[in-house]
């Protein structure tokens, strides 16, 4: 029993442990909706919080209050009142939202207090330091419609957060915000976050919310042939919001994705989308290569496209020495120019550092990533995992199920990212035909979740 453990354990410790170091040090904004709380998931939320924060992250948590503030209002008769998809909060409301904010800061405090023997948490020592660290003004009046008390951020105070985190504390934000006249506002989770992460320039915006994540195509049903798109390119996540109806709910597609579109625009590199109703949610969409829900990824800087005629020369040029040394199976100009539409690249300044193609074989539904290749100027950066999960993209886009790979040297890159052995008899039929018997390459296949 000890030893079918350790054969899983030690991998997946493996697996995990260059994403400790990566995040070491950063710092994690992480925006937890009321649901998650009023469906019992603070506990172990804390847990994995605490978790992370022991791995050296830097976090600050902000709460959402929808469900508690409507049940505070319906315990005195009022009904929630809500348009352009913020509240309207009137003296009531901004009653029942200071009280639904102090229970919720106790609440959590309590949570992160619970250092008990044989959890996550066994002689942890976690602080938690809140405060008004955000000033806020009125949303005013809009399309004639007076929001009272509802407000906006207008500043954070990064300097404070800075030092708490400094001091080892996870920083809690509530959504309020005060005028420098002493006017409290009702703000939104989803706003405070996403101004909390731009001020302090976080590695990460997370929201851990009601929904599990940004489909393959959104609008249609979520099934096997339309699951979560786990790696979103800012540029694609803008035309989707162009093309989306404005949010009016969290459940509207636009509601958290326009969030994690500003952010990323304003320098926050990654913001996420995860759902709080599978345990263990943060740590898998941070610790494991595939995630759980959706990342809006900035791309800028480094351009992960599909190819295009004029990138034949680079994809030669990239991969030839791979085909002298043996690791690849040698291609001529001809063969590239006519599979061009299969090939993903990476490039920077108009410079090709990756490539990978995908050639599909519907009938079957799996597809072979061919041709996988990251040049020696920017290994050990994250390239090949990059243009791999743009090909895992392209691949569940197509309606298929699986991706394989035949590879003679790099087994073990491939073993670390999912991908399981195959006998070569497994492959789809017309490229079994094809199978080069005297190279015997292995066959790795990866299952598409």
């Amino acid at each position: 029993m000890s030893t079918v453990f350790n054969f899983t354990f030690v991998p997946w410790f493996r697996s995990v442990a260059p994403y400790i170091h990566k995040f070491r040090n950063q710092t994690f904004v992480v925006a937890v909706a009321g649901e998650a709380i009023a469906a019992g998931k603070l506990h172990h939320l804390a847990q994995d919080l605490a978790l992370i924060q022991s791995m050296g992250v830097k976090v600050v948590l902000v709460h959402g209050f929808r469900p508690q503030v409507n049940e505070q209002l319906k315990a005195k008769g009022h009904e929630p009142k809500y348009s352009h998809g913020m509240r309207i909060t009137d003296e009531v409301a901004l009653d029942c939202a200071q009280e639904a904010a102090g229970q919720l800061r106790y609440e959590i405090e309590a949570a992160f207090s619970q250092g008990l023997p044989n959890t996550p948490m066994a002689d942890s020592t976690v602080r938690v330091i809140s405060g008004n660290f955000v000033t806020a003004r009125p949303v005013g009046i809009v399309d004639g419609i007076d929001f009272k008390h509802s407000g906006m951020v207008r500043k954070v105070d990064t300097a404070g957060i800075q030092r708490a985190l400094d001091f080892g504390a996870i920083v809690l934000v509530s959504p309020f915000g005060f005028s420098p006249t002493g006017e409290a506002f009702n703000l939104t989770m989803e706003e405070v976050a996403t101004s909390v992460a731009i001020a302090m320039q976080s590695d990460k915006l997370i929201f851990v919310t009601e929904v599990p994540g940004i489909l393959v195509r959104p609008g249609e049903p979520m099934g096997d042939d339309n699951p979560i798109d786990t790696e979103l390119p800012l540029a694609t996540a803008e035309k989707w919001l162009a093309e989306l109806p404005p949010a009016q709910t969290p459940f509207d597609t636009a509601f958290y994705l326009q969030h994690c579109v500003k952010a990323c625009k304003a320098g926050v590199e990654r913001s996420h989308i995860i759902p709080f109703a599978i345990d263990g949610a943060l740590l898998l969409e941070v610790y494991v290569h595939d995630g759980i829900g959706t990342m809006v990824v900035d791309e800028k800087l480094e351009n992960l496209r599909e190819a295009t005629g004029d990138d034949v020369g680079g994809i030669l040029q990239l991969i030839e020495p791979f085909e002298k040394d043996g690791t690849l199976v040698k291609r001529g100009r001809t063969e590239i120019e006519r599979d061009i539409g299969y090939y993903t690249i990476l490039e920077h300044d108009g410079v090709i550092f990756a490539c990978a193609a995908l050639y599909p074989y519907p009938e079957e539904r799996t597809g072979e990533m061919a041709a996988l290749t990251v040049s020696p100027d920017s290994q050990s950066q994250g390239d090949g995992e990059r243009v791999l999960k743009r090909i895992e993209q392209r691949a569940k886009a197509q309606g298929l199920e699986s991706i394989f790979v035949l590879t003679t040297r790099t087994k073990h890159w491939f073993l670390k990212r999912g991908f399981v052995q195959a006998d070569p008899d497994k492959l789809p039929e017309a490229r079994r035909r094809l199978y080069n018997w005297d190279r015997k390459s292995l066959v790795l296949v990866k299952k598409l979740g």
